[in-house]
C-alpha cells in the first residue's frame, strides 16, 4: 500500500503544476462536477471489480487517477469561492468550508473503519464513491457570479507564459511574494510534525497506539476551533497580525509538545498547533482570493501550493532525522523556536505595510497578457 500511496502523491504533485491552467481555461463549476463524477466512477470500479475477487492491480490505476482529479478539484474549489460570496465574506466562507472538511476528516475515517469491520473494505469504498455523487449533485445547484475577463489566452501567447503567469504574479505582488517565502520555510518546519509527535508519545512517553490515536483525534478539535475563529480574528486584528500571530503561537505550541511530559499536555499543545495552522491557512487563502484577478486565480493557487510545498519533504526528513538523533524534545523545541522566529520576520515585510483600518492589501496589477494567458 505504500507504493500506491506514493503513486497517488506523485500524481497529485504533477497535476498540481498544470491544474491552474485547466481551472482558468474551463468553466469552473462544470470542472468541479466533472472531477466528482470521474472520482465516482473510479472508486465505484473497485467494489464492482472485487465481486470477481481481489483485484489489487486496479488500485495502482485508480488511486493515482483519483488523486489527479482530486488536485484539480482542490484548485477549482478555491477559485469559485469569490464567485459565491461578496469580498468581505470570503474569509467567513472559507472558515465554514474548512470546518466542514475538518469534520469530515474526523468522522470519515471512523465511519469507514466501522463499515470495513462489519461489511469489508469494499463497502467503505462504495460509500466513499457515493459521496462524490452527492457532491456533484450539490454543485449542479450552484450559481456563480460572472468573473468578468475571459480566461482564454490572447493570440500569440506562448504556452510557457500561460503556465508561469501565476508564479510571476506572486513574484510581483508586494504581499504574496514574502508570504510565499515565509510559508515555504514554515511548511518545512511543520510538515513532519505528526511523525515526531507519534515518536514522542510512543518512544519517550511509552504510550500505546490507542493513546496516540486519541491524541491525534483530539487535535482535530483544534482545527475546528481555529476554523470558527479565523474570520473573527481577521476582522478584529487584520490579516498581518492574525497570520503572523497564528504562526508565532504555533511555534510556542510546538515547543510546548517537546516540554510536556504528560499525555494531556501533549494533546493540548498539539490541539493548539492545529488550531493556529487552521487560522493561518484560512486567512492566507482568503487573501489570495481577494487580491488575485479571477482569470488568474487557478494558476496563482497552483503556483502558491507548488512553491510553498517545494521544501516540505526535505523539512519532514530533517525533522524526523533530528528526532532520532537528538531526541524528540530537543527537536520540537528547536523547530518551535525557528517557527516563531520565522513568523516574526514578517514584521519586516510588506505584510505590515497595509492599512490596519481597512485591512487593505495593495494589488499588483498583472502585466499585459497575464490575465488572459490561460
Amino acid at each position: 500500500m505504500g507504493a500506491v500511496t506514493a503513486l497517488g502523491g506523485a500524481a497529485a504533485l504533477v497535476t498540481g503544476v498544470f491544474a491552474g491552467v485547466v481551472v482558468d481555461r474551463f468553466d469552473r463549476r462544470r470542472l468541479l462536477v466533472g472531477c466528482d463524477l470521474a472520482r465516482l466512477l473510479l472508486y465505484a470500479s473497485i467494489p464492482l471489480a472485487w465481486l470477481a475477487g481481489p483485484q489489487v492491480w486496479l488500485l495502482y490505476l485508480v488511486l493515482p487517477l483519483a488523486s489527479a482529479f482530486g488536485m484539480v478539484f482542490r484548485v477549482a474549489h478555491v477559485t469559485v469561492v469569490p464567485s459565491l460570496v461578496p469580498a468581505e465574506e470570503i474569509t467567513r466562507a472559507n472558515s465554514r468550508l474548512f470546518a466542514a472538511s475538518s469534520t469530515a476528516y474526523l468522522v470519515g475515517p471512523a465511519l469507514a473503519g466501522l463499515l470495513s469491520g462489519r461489511f469489508g473494505p469494499t463497502a467503505a469504498i462504495a460509500l466513499d464513491a457515493a459521496t462524490f455523487a452527492v457532491s456533484a449533485a450539490v454543485l449542479l445547484l450552484l450559481r456563480l457570479r460572472p468573473t468578468g475577463a475571459s480566461g482564454r489566452p490572447e493570440a500569440g501567447t506562448r504556452p510557457m507564459d500561460v503556465l508561469l503567469a501565476g508564479a510571476r504574479f506572486i513574484a510581483r505582488h508586494p504581499v504574496l511574494r514574502p508570504l510565499t517565502v515565509l510559508l515555504t520555510v514554515l511548511s518545512s518546519l511543520t510538515f513532519g510534525l505528526t511523525d515526531v509527535v507519534i515518536y514522542r508519545l510512543k518512544h519517550d512517553l511509552g504510550q500505546s497506539d490507542g493513546t496516540v490515536g486519541y491524541v491525534l483525534a483530539v487535535g482535530i478539535v483544534g482545527t475546528l476551533v481555529g476554523s470558527v475563529a479565523a474570520a473573527r480574528l481577521r476582522r478584529r486584528y487584520g490579516f498581518a497580525p492574525t497570520w503572523t500571530g497564528a504562526w508565532a503561537l504555533c511555534g510556542v505550541a510546538m515547543a510546548g509538545i517537546g516540554l510536556a511530559g504528560r499525555v494531556p499536555l501533549v494533546a493540548a499543545a498539539a490541539t493548539a498547533v492545529l488550531g493556529c495552522t487552521a487560522v493561518a491557512g484560512i486567512v492566507s487563502m482568503s487573501l489570495r482570493q481577494e487580491v488575485t484577478p479571477a482569470p488568474l486565480l487557478g494558476r496563482v493557487t497552483s503556483a502558491f501550493w507548488t512553491l510553498h510545498s517545494a521544501l516540505t519533504p526535505l523539512g519532514a526528513a530533517a525533522l524526523t532525522t533530528a528526532a532520532a538523533g537528538y531526541g524528540s524534545a530537543a527537536t520540537l523545541i528547536g523547530a518551535g523556536v525557528l517557527c516563531t522566529a520565522t513568523a516574526a520576520t514578517a514584521l519586516c515585510t510588506a505584510l505590515f505595510r497595509t492599512s490596519a483600518e481597512a485591512d487593505h492589501v495593495p494589488d499588483a496589477l498583472p502585466g499585459r497578457g497575464e490575465v488572459g494567458a490561460a
